[in-house]
């Protein structure tokens, strides 16, 4: 039977939805936050947000924000996605496992990269907590966070658990880039740059995988999934 694009649409929604949402989308974001960076050295708001953090401070924020920028980077953050993969592979989904590494060491790879050609001086001047290395925009830890977060969501979205994955994993990403504005050591759209393109880098390695893995698009806990 000849396929038309009204069946087309209807049998691929779910895909073409996760391409424009989830790719196409955030792709556009980071292509026009990355254009002002590099023609206008970034928004005028970054440095009125991160005035506000600064004005907000306490010893026990700063305490928590310290903690995130240890619990996701690059000493702890591999290491977490390293067992929660193992674990996937014991359930017996590797290409769940796979995909989450890909995912996440990708996003870590593409940031190093995008620093080293943006090359984006961090915010020092205004206040920063900690002394970071290295280039600004995109911020590494909003980046690789939001890939485990988001690739976790992919992972667990036809299971019973998808909403407190959800709520857990994209909340903790979102927590993680605050904690980087709040320190001083990223601006606002060092942050959302990061955000837009870990979510169009994970979007597409899960498309990718899931032509090679089709169980991908399926539950890792079997029949525990949510039709």
């Amino acid at each position: 039977m000849r396929r038309t694009l009204p069946n087309l649409l209807a049998r691929h929604w779910r895909q073409l939805a996760l391409l424009l949402l989830g790719v196409l989308v955030p792709l556009l974001l980071f292509a026009d936050l990355a254009d002002d960076v590099f023609r206008e050295g970034g928004f005028a708001w970054d440095r009125t947000v991160l005035g506000w953090y600064v004005a907000h401070r306490t010893p026990e924020l700063t305490a928590l924000a310290r903690a995130l920028a240890v619990l996701g980077g690059l000493r702890v953050l591999p290491v977490v996605t390293l067992v929660s993969a193992l674990l996937l592979a014991r359930l017996g989904t590797r290409a769940h496992a796979w995909f989450l590494i890909w995912a996440v060491a990708g996003a870590t790879l593409l940031n190093a990269l995008a620093k080293l050609m943006f090359q984006r001086p961090r915010p020092a001047e205004l206040g920063a907590v900690l002394a970071e290395r290295g280039f600004s925009f995109p911020s590494g830890h909003a980046m690789s966070n939001m890939a485990f977060g988001y690739a976790l969501v992919l992972v667990f979205w036809h299971t019973r658990a998808r909403w407190p994955v959800a709520v857990l994993g994209l909340g903790w990403a979102l927590a993680v880039g605050a904690s980087r504005n709040y320190l001083g050591v990223h601006y606002p759209t060092d942050v959302l740059a990061g955000f837009a393109a870990s979510v169009a880098w994970v979007a597409g390695v899960y498309l990718i995988l899931g032509q090679r893995w089709p169980e991908l698009r399926r539950s890792p806990l079997g029949k525990r999934a949510v039709r």
